[in-house]
């Protein structure tokens, strides 16, 4: 009995197929919404995390002044390469230290020349931020020793000044400094923040602080963990160890902040959630729509079919029968519109995957979950229709013109 009723559904969606489209057009773009509100919305999510996990392994960041919100610093006294050691000896399960001092300046080669970020630290720095040497090598003992004007460029450098040239060997400015370009990093593109991570240039930091800035401070110091150990305990045991290094009392509030990388990665991956969920919502609200658009025809279609209804109740159709023809009708229907949303989605979420530059991950629950809710929302908003039918009176519907 109930394929034919799927059967008599079918017959009657054929017969007003544009009508039938227009009434579940707000069905497909609800699911179709919805689906790939959640399928892009999750591919970004998980690029956050690999450009994150790129940056470094187990990373640490300890920065000087007091942590007051994001972005923002007071009280800043800046490290010395002496607290680098400290870490080093003193705190356990520390794969990788890196002392870190930036300045921007120009890079400058004949009558080429280019802002870009000039990046002062020891070759630990291409392992806790998880670079590698793609041509050249890194810095000898010696040279971070001396304070030699050698450098390694990162792939935009490279393409600003050298263009198709090979950079080995060659010479840059960097203000009055010129160093031997000994090394090119392999390329990594743009991070999480939309910052080119190959527009630098990396001297030994002791190169840095005595031919560029002139002092003995340390920006930034990068702390990579090993693998399986606990960064909570390591972040405590830095904190520990800072807090007595800069003569702090118990009363003191810190004058540095050790920030985990995870804290970024939690925060950035709960932003792209709550932006997902949030258009997913708003899109769900087509669904809504396309219910009350499902009711609509469903009651125009009882009042042009009053007559086909009272001859089925007057040869003996129960009221239950006629009540499930029309409420399978309208399930279909909204079945068939979230069958189309699924195949719409699917189309532009590869799309805009491709256009974003995200993974396509399909995200197979919430596909079942849309086409249930939409075959729901067909159920939910046809029963009024459909009890309609099934109440009408044989005899005045057979009077029905």
């Amino acid at each position: 009995m109930l394929w034919n009723t799927i059967l008599l559904a079918l017959r009657e969606i054929r017969r007003n197929v544009m009508r039938s489209f227009l009434t579940i057009l707000g069905i497909v773009i609800g699911v179709g919404a919805v689906i790939t509100m959640v399928t892009i919305g999750g591919g970004a999510t998980v690029q956050v995390r690999q450009q994150i996990a790129s940056m470094g392994s187990n990373l640490l960041m300890i920065s000087p002044g007091k942590r007051l919100g994001p972005g923002q610093s007071s009280g800043n006294v800046p490290f010395k390469e002496a607290d680098v050691e400290a870490i080093i000896r003193e705190v356990s399960n520390i794969a990788a230290v890196a002392p870190v001092s930036s300045q921007s300046m120009q890079a400058i080669l004949g009558n080429q020349n280019w802002t870009t970020q000039v990046t002062g630290s020891n070759n630990e720095y291409f392992y806790v931020t998880n670079r590698s040497i793609g041509t050249g090598r890194q810095f000898s003992e010696s040279e971070l020793r001396a304070g030699a004007a050698v450098c390694v460029i990162g792939e935009t450098v490279r393409k600003k000044l050298f263009g198709g040239q090979d950079p080995m060997g060659e010479k840059i400015r960097l203000q009055k400094l010129s160093c031997e370009v000994i090394g090119l990093m392999a390329e990594k593109g743009q991070s999480t923040m939309g910052h080119d991570q190959d527009d630098m240039v990396v001297i030994p930091i002791r190169t840095l602080q005595r031919r560029i800035t002139g002092t003995q401070d340390v920006a930034l110091i990068q702390v990579s963990v090993r693998e399986g150990a606990s960064t909570d305990k390591a972040q405590q045991d830095i904190s520990k160890l800072m807090r007595e290094r800069r003569h702090l009392s118990p009363s003191d509030d810190d004058n540095f902040h050790v920030m985990d990388m995870k804290e970024i990665t939690k925060m950035l991956t709960g932003t792209t959630e709550l932006l997902t969920a949030l258009l997913s919502a708003v899109a769900a609200v087509s669904l809504l729509v396309g219910g009350i658009g499902i009711m609509n025809i469903m009651l125009v279609s009882v009042t042009e079919r009053t007559r086909e209804i009272g001859v089925r109740l007057a040869i003996g159709a129960l009221e239950r029968e006629v009540l499930m023809q029309f409420l399978v009708e309208a399930v279909v229907l909204s079945s068939l519109g979230g069958l189309l949303g699924i195949i719409l989605a699917l189309i532009a979420s590869v799309w805009l995957a491709g256009l974003l530059r995200v993974p396509f991950i399909l995200n197979g629950p919430i596909v079942f979950i849309a086409f249930l809710f939409s075959a729901a929302v067909g159920m939910i908003f046809g029963y009024f229709p459909a009890l309609k039918a099934a109440r009408l009176d044989p005899i005045e519907a057979l009077r029905h013109e």
